[in-house]
């Protein structure tokens, strides 16, 4: 055998043929042997940045392209080392032309893939099968291909996670499968996320700021993004509305796109027009100023419709706060 071996070995010589060895780690070699021995160097041999390999690795270069956020996948563990496994053709090419074919648009698969770049190790099949599943429940090929869009993750569940989710937000909410439909379509990371934070939420709502099941049905129809809203600034916005400016139960739920404020600019406003005595939320009142208008208009429709200022009054009234 050995003899065999060396044979081969002077006329890959000759011939002048690198070789890689596939002998037995425990056989022994010469120093000539040793200097022929072939490592391939497709790929830089150690870096801790995904930029170097950019040239050398195909399915790389064309994520660049897409607009992948290489920087950003790099600091997820692993995430580097699958990427430069994946081979272009069979791997990246065919999700992305699975992901236009369901309508995603060109613009939005590097934000896709940058946030979820686990989606390329999926199978075709699996992809199809949620597809599916959620053409299934009635979501038109344009709301399937939004919701992938504005949820990279979305497709990365299997179909019994998120019919589990849906059916948690239809239980938990009393709502219509349409109207279960059209909460998870404006705002698909409900199915992706953890339940534990929507769950605090509703307590919230239930037990701390003492609205009714209803109530809190009918502001999730309108603002969905109350079920993930961080929990201490719905308490801080819901304090100052009810407690501050005394506006009552009803009249939130009524305009309850004013959870989904920013405080400080509820909190300017509202202290502005208390400083001219226009505060008056009560619709029952002369002067009534209704909630989404104090929230909505710009500020200087705001100071000239509702508070009937100058704007650079209201300017300078904040840097009094």
């Amino acid at each position: 055998t050995s003899q065999a071996i060396g044979t081969m070995t002077a006329l890959f010589a000759h011939l002048n043929i690198n070789i890689i060895y596939f002998l037995s780690a425990l056989e022994e070699i010469d120093d000539e042997e040793a200097v022929r021995i072939s490592v391939p160097t497709a790929l830089p041999p150690s870096s801790t940045s995904l930029k170097d390999y950019v040239d050398k690795s195909e399915t790389l270069s064309k994520l660049v392209q897409l607009g992948v956020n290489l920087w950003k996948l790099e600091q997820r563990p692993n995430v580097g080392s699958m990427l430069l496994r994946l081979d272009y053709e069979t791997d990246v090419a065919t999700k992305l032309l699975f992901l236009k074919d369901i309508g995603v648009e060109d613009s939005c698969l590097g934000y896709i893939i940058s946030r979820n770049p686990f989606i390329l190790t999926q199978s075709l099949e699996n992809l199809n099968t949620r597809v599916n599943y959620l053409k299934s429940k009635k979501f038109s090929q344009d709301t399937v291909a939004s919701m992938v869009s504005r949820a990279p993750y979305l497709l990365s569940f299997s179909v019994k996670r998120l019919d589990n989710r849906m059916a948690f937000y239809q239980q938990q909410l009393n709502l219509s499968v349409a109207n279960t439909r059209n909460v998870v379509s404006r705002l698909p990371r409900l199915l992706c996320g953890s339940l534990e934070p929507v769950k605090e939420n509703l307590k919230v709502c239930e037990i701390e700021l003492g609205f009714k099941k209803n109530e809190i049905q009918h502001i999730v129809l309108a603002v969905p993004k109350v079920l993930t809203a961080n929990k201490k600034k719905l308490i801080q916005i819901f304090d100052f509305l009810h407690n501050t400016m005394k506006v009552p139960h009803h009249l939130i739920v009524k305009f309850p796109q004013v959870l989904n404020t920013k405080y400080l600019r509820v909190k300017e406003r509202h202290l502005f027009l208390e400083y001219l005595e226009k505060a008056q939320y009560d619709p029952t009142q002369p002067n009534y100023i209704a909630l989404d208008s104090l929230i909505s208009l710009p500020d200087e429709t705001f100071c000239s419709e509702l508070a009937s200022a100058k704007l650079e009054d209201f300017c300078l009234f904040q840097k009094t706060l």
